[in-house]
């Protein structure tokens, strides 16, 4: 109340520009959460033969990641607690940057799988960073955030499945291109760390109210749980999307050029869908019929690639990626359901760690299926069983309540930051809940705080 008007001006003006450049951080950062991931597919066969390994070996590099997100994963809010989000993040895409710069130089299978899980340091805390960060930073623009970042995770993956090979091949030098096909996408990953360093210290942010809560307390939350099968059964969808429906297609007589260009297809249609999902998601009357929208397309689309995979391959695809728009929908609930960062970033860590677990067991079930019946019968069940539980999943997941109120019942004192009346008070903040600002517990549910 007593400082001067240009005072004011200045300290917006220096906050504004911290915000611009965090979310432009928080961009980046998104942009190369995949690509680690995502390149090495299309030059597998390649790797393979520059490290003489079996195609054994070469299942666990592609298994790897998902162990490595659901691992390194939980130790993401524990650094947060201590160090500064924005260099606990540049320090993951420093380490990224250096196992892939490792795994490009590693002559055998031992560095190689070493550089693997150092370059998923990034992605690993990236996945269950962002969502609190988004809470934290920009709670009125958690909508249109989570849809850029959650595109640009898209595009970056995409980018990397496709230049892969083809930077393998321009490279040459004597079969050994693979390795420049993986270790160019160390490059972004320094530019992002680069921009986190560059984002400055918030004045109002303390490590006194920027503490870990209890993750193992979620279990005493139905939204917890719900949201935590949500997510790792949308992530199982998409892993069997990428590591089966190639394959499938090939074997239902489509050739191999075709095959790929129907999972890119896939790819293609997921971005716009993801850039536009989130800023609905955030409606709380648009939730449930946007999960019956993508749950019908689900079924439409395993169902008609199942009994009729020739007849209208592109058509199915497309309707499989219009089901995998629940993964910015889930990016979007993450945020909804808590009401402080501290338990965004809990609710955070336990649903994708855990998720990323129940992803892995996808594929390798439908791998043991395959190799058991000789048909993709047992793939189509599992998908058909996983969108089952995607649907009750998400209907519990998309009641409008906190995680945070269930833990409290239950442990009480669980999350004093939670029962911060300032909370509470500034807690709408979707254009909808604006609308019934008068209505403060209404605005919680909508909502988070925009102290740090």
């Amino acid at each position: 109340m007593t400082r001067t008007a240009p005072a004011r001006s200045s300290t917006g003006t220096g906050r504004r520009r911290g915000l611009g450049l965090m979310a432009v951080a928080i961009v980046l950062t998104a942009l190369n959460l995949r690509t680690a991931v995502t390149s090495v597919g299309p030059v597998l066969q390649e790797i393979e033969r520059g490290l003489g390994i079996s195609s054994g070996l070469a299942g666990v590099i592609t298994t790897m990641p998902v162990v490595c997100f659901a691992l390194i994963g939980f130790t993401g809010p524990a650094l947060s607690a201590r160090y500064r989000d924005a260099h606990v993040l540049a320090g993951a895409l420093v380490a990224m940057t250096a196992g892939l710069a490792l795994r490009s130089l590693a002559g055998g299978f031992p560095v190689f799988l070493g550089g693997t899980a150092l370059a998923m340091a990034g992605g690993a805390l990236g996945n269950v960073m962002l969502p609190g960060l988004v809470k934290r930073h920009f709670p009125r623009r958690t909508g249109p955030l989570v849809g850029a970042y959650s595109t640009a995770m898209g595009l970056g993956a995409a980018l990397a499945a496709v230049a892969s090979q083809p930077i393998a091949d321009a490279a040459g030098t004597d079969g050994g291109g693979w390795r420049w096909a993986l270790v160019v996408w160390a490059l972004p990953a320094l530019v992002a760390a680069g921009v986190w360093l560059a984002v400055p210290a918030a004045p109002d942010v303390s490590r006194a109210s920027h503490s870990a809560v209890p993750m193992r307390a979620l279990v005493h939350s139905p939204t917890a749980l719900a949201v935590t099968a949500f997510f790792g059964v949308q992530a199982l969808q998409a892993y069997v999307v990428i590591g089966w429906s190639a394959q499938y297609l090939r074997d239902s007589g489509l050739s191999a050029a075709t095959a790929g260009l129907m999972l890119g297809l896939n790819a293609v249609v997921g971005l716009p869908l993801s850039a536009v999902i989130p800023s609905l998601a955030v409606r709380p009357r648009l939730q449930r019929p946007l999960l019956a929208v993508f749950t019908a397309s689900y079924v439409t689309g395993w169902v008609g690639l199942w009994t009729a995979p020739a007849t209208a391959p592109w058509l199915w695809m497309v309707l499989i990626a219009v089901g995998m728009g629940t993964f910015p929908m889930v990016l979007t609930l993450i945020g909804l359901r808590a009401r402080t960062p501290e338990t965004v970033a809990a609710l955070s860590t336990v649903s994708q760690s855990w998720g990323y677990v129940v992803a892995g067991a996808g594929p390798l079930l439908v791998g043991v299926l395959r190799g058991a019946t000789g048909s993709y019968d047992g793939m189509f069940v599992v998908v058909l069983t996983g969108v089952a539980v995607l649907a009750v999943a998400g209907w519990v997941a998309t009641r409008q309540v906190f995680v945070d109120d269930e833990v409290e019942r239950a442990v009480p004192g669980w999350s004093p930051a939670g029962r911060r009346p300032d909370v509470l008070e500034s807690a709408g903040v979707e254009i909808p809940a604006a609308a019934r600002a008068h209505d403060a517990d209404q605005g919680a549910r909508d909502g988070g705080s925009p102290r740090g």
